[in-house]
């Protein structure tokens, strides 16, 4: 059976116990459907080997050893991560565009007795559907939670979010904090994988109530925000957190406290850093990673590179007549957020 998904969170999705792709284990991990598990019945080397007879030898030949392979590797999987399954489950299963790999390998699941459905169009299909979503204006009103590098923005806005307000962690969504240290545990998603968790985040939004999200350039470590919500945000009504820096800084180091552990790490990104300052700069900075002065060395950050391009990058995009929130410390972030919450009920925002 054939699903064609209309949406991304299309009904249909909900009637399966497990999504179950098929392609490879690199295309796996590109980019799949939320939650889809990965059980490929052509590795990349036999994809590629079955590639190279298609074109150097003919596409019977390929088409017949790729069916061995697809047949010996369905023959594993059954034995092995779906012997626990009964009668009546019911996996969905997807390919690339939902042909041979996710036919064969469904027709033997079929052939057990097991009620399987397959993804029209495959990857292929849902990734249109992504691709339409985040090139799509926003169309519920969008406030920007605007400040200087280390202001507790991500923080205040997890907070709003605990309380029910609508708001879209693009860090946590690209799994980078957005800075030269910002890169986290695991490393980034693709950009495609990047944008299906935002087009799925999108999807799921209510129109009619605000949207919260933290201000950000158009490019978040290595991933790009796309278009519909980068234009979302260089046009909405912004909240400016003014905290002092010494402030900001006490607190970034707390925040970054992971990043710290391996000093030589810090060191080099400073390095990166000759050419935009002065060899005297660099030096005392690197002389504060060896004492361990972690707010002194993200207070002079701040002061001499973060500061003043992020107040460029705002000159751009912001009008300067908006809410600002001061704040003299970041030691209390729930009070921040109550600052911010009644800030926003006073706010006039139309869809």
């Amino acid at each position: 059976m054939d699903i064609r998904l209309k949406s991304l969170s299309d009904p249909a999705l909900a009637g399966f116990d497990t999504i179950i792709d098929v392609r490879s284990p690199s295309e796996y991990a590109e980019d799949h459907l939320p939650g889809a598990v990965n059980l490929p019945v052509l590795s990349d080397e036999e994809r590629a080997q079955v590639g190279t007879i298609y074109k150097q030898v003919s596409p019977f030949d390929a088409r017949k050893l790729g069916g061995a392979m697809v047949a010996a590797n369905a023959a594993r999987h059954i034995a092995g991560s779906l012997a626990g399954h009964g009668g009546g489950w019911r996996p969905l299963v997807y390919c690339w565009r939902g042909g041979q790999r996710s036919g064969a390998f469904a027709t033997i699941l079929a052939q057990i007795g097991w009620r399987v459905g397959r993804v029209g169009g495959g990857y292929k299909a849902w990734r249109a559907l992504v691709v339409e979503r985040v090139q799509q204006l926003v169309t519920a009103p969008v406030v920007v939670l605007d400040g200087n590098t280390g202001s507790a923005k991500t923080e205040i806005l997890q907070r709003l979010a605990a309380r029910g307000h609508q708001v879209i962690d693009l860090e946590g969504l690209a799994n980078h904090r957005g800075s030269l240290f910002g890169a986290m545990p695991d490393g980034q998603p693709s950009q495609k994988c990047f944008e299906g968790r935002l087009a799925v985040a999108l999807e799921a939004l209510d129109s009619s109530r605000p949207l919260l999200v933290e201000a950000e350039s158009s490019r978040i470590g290595d991933v790009n925000l796309p278009r519909g919500i980068w234009q979302a945000i260089i046009a909405a009504p912004r909240i400016r957190l003014a905290v002092p820096v010494e402030a900001r800084a006490a607190y970034t180091a707390r925040v970054y406290a992971d990043t710290s552990a391996d000093p030589a790490a810090v060191a080099r990104i400073v390095d990166l850093l000759r050419p935009l300052h002065p060899a005297e700069r660099i030096e005392d900075w690197l002389r504060l990673i060896d004492v361990a002065d972690w707010a002194g060395l993200a207070e002079g950050l701040m002061r001499h590179h973060y500061d003043p391009r992020y107040d460029k990058h705002r000159a751009r995009h912001d009008d300067g007549r908006g809410p600002v929130v001061a704040l003299e410390s970041l030691e209390d972030p729930e009070g921040a957020a109550d600052r911010v919450e009644a800030v926003l009920a006073g706010m006039n925002l139309a869809g």
